[in-house]
């Protein structure tokens, strides 16, 4: 796999939270699973390995890890507290779609209406 592409304006080892946070929401890494070792990971997206125990310390702070020693690290079996950081993130892409929008002059009926003509595309 190729080193990750970052945003120069936001810090790496956020980024690389998002990353797994939006992996977690979408269900490509499952309640329970273990995630990567900090040192592939490491390797994998190109970055620093200290980058990535700070991802993991700042995951664990949040509880949506849990480290084991000497096993690994491994996603929150807490299915309420991930049901509540999926409808987090939800809300937080709304609203910067919503506050876009807004800033290019859009009403919340143009906005309906992109929707609905986007989703009807999409079948």
């Amino acid at each position: 796999m190729m080193a990750a592409d970052f945003d120069a304006n936001k810090p790496i080892y956020q980024q690389l939270m998002d990353r797994i946070i939006s992996e977690i929401v979408r269900g490509d890494i499952k309640v329970g699973d273990k995630l990567t070792s900090v040192r592939e990971y490491a390797v994998e997206v190109g970055v620093n390995v200290n980058t990535i125990q700070r991802v993991y310390r700042e995951l664990e702070y949040l509880e949506i890890v849990t480290t084991r020693r000497g096993q690994g690290t491994f996603v929150t079996e807490n299915e309420p507290l991930l049901q509540q950081l999926r409808e987090d993130m939800k809300q937080k892409i709304i609203k910067q779609f919503v506050e876009e929008m807004k800033n290019m002059g859009y009403s919340l009926n143009d906005m309906i209406e992109g929707i609905r003509v986007e989703e009807r595309d999409r079948k």
